[in-house]
């Protein structure tokens, strides 16, 4: 039986959108989706975070449905205390289970708390579990690579490791933006083959495909791929 948040939920469903969804995310079953199209899950997150039943929703660990996980972690990226955040942050991330939902998430609270916020990065960027490090290199990437810049700080997704697809791209995707924001700093990384064959491919190729790199340290950095 539904409860009256899914019912709402179904009642925004877009089921070709379900059905998209589910081949983006194939490591979730595909009567997981809803359906419900990001645009109108943010705008109903926004209203909906006005209703005292967001906590009791939040504390209901885990939940049924895909899109009410994106909900969940649009909730946490509205959230306005730092530290209740990183707590409801804490308390979501062991059941984030696909890259979506991690993705969702960059409350902006922590943009303001970077000092003490890095201490969360480095713990949840070396954690076991996929998505609390995927979250944690994100993180880094968002807040990290710009005036508050330290070169140490590619030392986090640079010890990362596993085999998860998921994880390798979102390190490949840091290094990437690294090098498009602090070309002097990262580059080292990529001559020195710090990163494991296939992520170092994948960022060279994706820092080849931005826009933010001059074609001259394109070339380069097409002469530093790892041949098979």
């Amino acid at each position: 039986m539904m409860n009256d948040l899914q019912k709402q939920l179904f009642a925004l469903q877009d089921k070709e959108y379900a059905a998209f969804q589910a081949k983006l995310t194939p490591n979730i079953p595909a009567d997981s989706f809803i359906g419900v199209r990001v645009p109108v899950l943010r705008n109903f997150a926004k209203n909906y975070i006005k209703n005292p039943e967001h906590k009791e929703f939040m504390a209901q660990l885990p939940h049924k449905y895909y899109d009410e996980n994106m909900l969940h972690g649009l909730l946490v990226s509205q959230m306005k205390n730092y530290d209740e955040c990183v707590a409801a942050t804490e308390t979501f991330l062991p059941y984030v289970d696909n890259w979506a939902v991690c993705d969702i998430m960059s409350p902006k609270i922590f943009g303001k708390h970077k000092d003490a916020f890095f201490e969360k990065i480095r713990e949840w960027s070396a954690s076991n579990h996929v998505y609390t490090s995927r979250f944690g290199i994100e993180m880094l990437m968002s807040f990290y690579l710009d005036a508050d810049f330290k070169p140490e700080y590619l030392e986090l997704p640079a010890a990362a490791r596993g085999e998860d697809y998921y994880l390798k791209m979102m390190v490949a995707w840091f290094f990437a933006t690294a090098l498009a924001k602090q070309w002097d700093a990262t580059l080292p990384y990529l001559q020195k083959q710090v990163l494991e064959p296939w992520t170092h491919n994948k960022a060279i190729q994706k820092a080849r495909e931005s826009f933010r790199i001059t074609p001259e340290q394109k070339e380069y950095l097409n002469t530093l791929k790892i041949k098979k």
